[in-house]
């Protein structure tokens, strides 16, 4: 009797992986063909899977704006630690290669997939599919591997040939190293000396002996300072803002937390934790490194409230030119408000 996959429908799809014999328990049916294709979105590197659409680089700025810059940079230069998308060339040979798409990718279905599959980072798959050709076509743009009137579309797709496509080869390892693999390993005694012919110089990481056996064990206890009891800082009134507000703020909020995070727990990342922002003096989060241009502001007396706040998300550059948020800003009124509203539920 032949054993096969079953699919069970319950709250949503749910797949269900365990093996089990036909007709003995009668549960489920087969997958409907629509049902297949929904988690079949592979695309290949011949262009297969490829859905038709296109984009051109000039859409792609705009899109990329508003979706990547905060993350990648309007550039796809990278912001913070955040992934570099353009440049590198000719750095794979360097002892620290930075590799970017165009550095580095072999092929650009790679590109595509994961732009469809996985960003922006906290909206996954809400690009439309000429959305994606669109960003796709900007890094290309960024990477000067096409013209700024370049459109990228199905058609063209297998036309565009990556750099580093050839800088890959074939996994052989099956026919020269599984070999060396087989046997008994050897667990004791296993060379007649062992030196360090080398050293990690990137990051310094292998250890020194002589400051390893001069370096002393920590063994006292760290001693508690008492510090002095801040001023109680002024509790945000919850009870007077919208919940509904409230909860669009939380919703449009997804553009923001691959940089700022809220609620218990929030720490700085690439932009400050914005816990009790709202009524508060710009820059005054301790532990975070602002840009000069915040911290001009900050002496000339800003503060975060919501008239300013919605100011400075509809135009971040306009409003403080310098700044390091490279988010493109929020044109939407509602949803400037609703971000406000969504900040003033958290207090410090």
């Amino acid at each position: 009797m032949s054993k096969f996959l079953k699919f069970t429908l319950a709250a949503g799809f749910v797949i269900s992986a365990t093996a089990v014999f036909a007709g003995e328990y009668g549960l489920g049916r087969p997958a409907l063909p629509e049902e297949v294709a929904a988690w079949d979105v592979k695309v290949m590197p011949d262009g297969r899977g490829l859905p038709e659409g296109s984009g051109d680089v000039w859409t792609g700025d705009e899109v990329f704006a508003e979706n990547c810059a905060v993350c990648h940079g309007d550039f796809a230069e990278g912001v913070g630690n955040w992934p570099k998308l353009a440049g590198g060339w000719d750095t794979l040979d360097h002892d620290d290669p930075l590799k970017t798409v165009g550095s580095y990718w072999p092929y650009l279905s790679t590109v595509w997939d994961y732009v469809n599959r996985s960003m922006p980072f906290g909206n996954a798959q809400s690009l439309t599919n000429d959305e994606v050709y669109a960003i796709v076509a900007y890094i290309l743009y960024s990477n000067n591997l096409v013209d700024e009137d370049f459109t990228l579309s199905h058609e063209n797709f297998t036309e565009v040939e990556m750099p580093n496509a050839g800088g890959f080869i074939l996994d052989d390892r099956a026919e020269t190293e599984y070999a060396k693999w087989t046997g008994e390993p050897c667990m004791e005694n296993c060379k007649d000396e062992v030196k360090i012919t080398m050293r990690a110089r990137v990051l310094d990481v292998t250890p020194d002996e002589e400051k390893a056996e001069a370096a002393e064990p920590a063994t006292e206890e760290p001693v508690a300072v008492a510090a002095a009891e801040p001023e109680p800082a002024a509790e945000p009134d919850v009870a007077a803002v919208d919940p509904a507000l409230v909860a669009a703020g939380e919703k449009v909020f997804k553009k923001c937390k691959a940089c700022h995070q809220v609620g218990e727990g929030a720490k700085n990342r690439a932009g400050p934790q914005l816990n009790g922002v709202m009524g508060r003096a710009a820059g005054a989060v301790e532990g975070f490194k602002y840009s000069s241009a915040l911290m001009a502001k900050a002496d000339e007396g800003l503060v975060w409230n919501e008239e300013t706040i919605s100011a400075f998300l509809a135009n971040p550059r306009g409003y403080m030119k310098g700044t390091k948020m490279g988010f493109a800003g929020l044109k939407s009124e509602e949803d400037q408000a609703a971000i406000a509203a969504y900040l003033s539920s958290f207090s410090d």
